[in-house]
């Protein structure tokens, strides 16, 4: 009776081969495999089809379609089914499914690692058209890099710790929703531990920068052991000031000196005043300490009173809040008074999503950035140390 059923099976395969050749491949192996499932499938009930038999673990249940994409093209496979095993038996699977299986997962996890470093949907095609005579298309890139969620959703909720300096800021990516592109904000931040070691403490995508989705997302930092923050720095953004009045009230804060500088031109009235304007800034932002630098301020302040009062006026109001950097020791002044850190992690971000360009909704953008900035946490979390907070 097997030998019946291995003649019928050679016999069909030789039959495939002879009438479509090469273009056969595909038919030819999947007979094969079929035919090698069920032999596995008897194998494992230890009896064959309508065998009685004494030591019968179950019985054969017909079987599931599959499609398999492989080098040769796509087989269609009948994946053997049982039932009626004895409580507590393992079920069964084809051992040689299996390995194809694992096979192509860790081509799919291929894909998804060229995805996240930055390489186009097209090129991944031609290296996996190269490589293993498969086509993938943008959707199949989409879903193989689904396969990296659970690692990344593991980082993000990973446990913090004491994190005496933040860093917050935000940047903007194209998401398409409900048939609409629109723009979603991308909230990260950043911090120095109590090593002296930065570290990327969290990302979230939302659907803006009001003060709900930075409260939920400071609430997020701290829900995961987040603590003993004495200094936040960002820009001046009416939702993260007001979030982190909820959720860290009496923490310092420090307004980013290069956002003050680039928004004081708004307010100076003539172009040709703008380079000893900026000059004047600096100086008040390099004082040796905050009593001298509020001298300068209101020296600066006077001094454009009448020439340029709008200017005089948003300086007096406005650059006080970028001089809380001098409550720090002097060593931790200069990487601590801009947001500039976080601008430039915001640069190695964009050079990864302008690659996808448009995301298809918000799991995707976030699915990205994270596997992004894992790759930098890892980096600053290993690398030297930014900063010694031994002279605090």
């Amino acid at each position: 009776m097997t030998h019946r059923a291995d003649s019928r099976t050679l016999s069909g395969v030789l039959e495939v081969l002879s009438e479509n050749g090469f273009e056969g491949m595909a038919g030819a192996m999947a007979i094969l495999f079929n035919e090698a499932m069920q032999l596995e499938r008897s194998a494992f009930l230890e009896a064959g089809p309508y065998e009685r038999s004494e030591d019968r673990r179950g019985y054969a249940n017909g079987f599931k379609p599959k499609t398999m994409r492989t080098r040769v093209g796509e087989l269609a496979l009948q994946i053997p089914q049982v039932r009626d095993l004895e409580p507590g038996s393992e079920g069964f699977y084809p051992k040689s499914l299996e390995r194809g299986l694992r096979s192509e997962r860790a081509l799919k996890t291929a894909i998804a690692e060229m995805y996240v470093q930055g390489v186009s949907t097209r090129r991944v095609t031609e290296i996996t058209r190269a490589m293993c005579g498969l086509d993938v298309s943008s959707t199949q890139v989409s879903r193989a890099s689904q396969l990296l969620d659970t690692e990344l959703g593991s980082w993000r909720t990973r446990a913090l710790g004491c994190v005496p300096y933040v860093i917050l800021d935000a940047r903007y990516e194209k998401v398409r929703q409900g048939g609409a592109v629109v723009d979603c904000a991308v909230l990260v931040a950043i911090g120095v531990r109590e090593d002296g070691k930065r570290t990327i403490l969290g990302v979230s995508v939302s659907q803006s920068e009001a003060e709900a989705h930075w409260r939920d997302f400071l609430e997020g930092l701290q829900n995961r052991g987040l603590h003993g923050t004495r200094f936040v720095v960002s820009d001046d953004h009416a939702g993260i000031r007001a979030a982190l009045r909820a959720r860290m009230p009496g923490v310092k804060w420090q307004r980013c000196q290069f956002h003050l500088q680039r928004n004081a031109p708004a307010y100076i009235p003539r172009v040709s005043m703008r380079r000893e304007v900026a000059a004047a800034i600096r100086s008040i932002f390099n004082a040796t300490d905050r009593v001298e630098a509020e001298r300068r301020l209101r020296d600066v302040v006077k001094a454009y009173s009448g020439s340029a009062p709008k200017l005089a006026a948003w300086m007096e109001t406005n650059i006080p809040e970028g001089l809380t950097i001098f409550e720090l020791p002097v060593e931790h002044r200069v990487r601590l008074r801009t947001t500039n850190s976080l601008e430039l992690l915001n640069k190695t971000l964009k050079r990864r999503t302008r690659v996808a360009g448009l995301f298809p909704n918000d799991a995707a953008l976030l699915r990205l950035v994270s596997a992004v900035l894992i790759e930098v946490c890892e980096e600053w979390e290993t690398g030297r140390i930014y900063l010694s907070l031994e002279s605090r």
